[in-house]
């Protein structure tokens, strides 16, 4: 997955500063340990010339038990190879209960059939 990012590539992630792609691995690979179940959906905002943005919403559940939806926004640009150079993502973790969860498909892509964020009014 690092590979689709250029070697010098910068994130921002809610409080954190990201540089390269083995500060993106270690990064991920925190992410990934902490939110389990996680279920994601993106929507395109706009997109122009090498730049896209998304509004997202996933839930997940850390390893106390506790239920999160994270609500956001990440702005994304590429290079002249369509490798990501920067990203930035502004996201808010909104603790819900297991009853109210909303993504509850089979763990991998989600179903075509699964409403997206504005048809659910997210």
């Amino acid at each position: 997955m690092a590979q689709a990012y250029t070697t010098d590539s910068q994130w921002r992630n809610r409080l954190e500063f990201i540089h390269g792609r083995e500060d993106i691995v270690a990064f991920l690979t925190r992410k990934w340990e902490r939110e389990q179940e996680y279920r994601l959906i993106k929507e395109l905002w706009a997109f122009q010339d090498n730049r896209i943005a998304v509004r997202f919403a996933y839930e997940w559940q850390d390893q106390a038990g506790q239920w999160f939806r994270s609500h956001g926004n990440e702005n994304w640009e590429f290079d002249e190879n369509g490798l990501m150079r920067y990203r930035a993502a502004s996201i808010n973790d909104q603790p819900i209960s297991a009853t109210d969860r909303l993504f509850r498909w089979p763990e991998g892509r989600r179903p075509d059939s699964h409403p997206g964020l504005s048809t659910m009014g997210l």
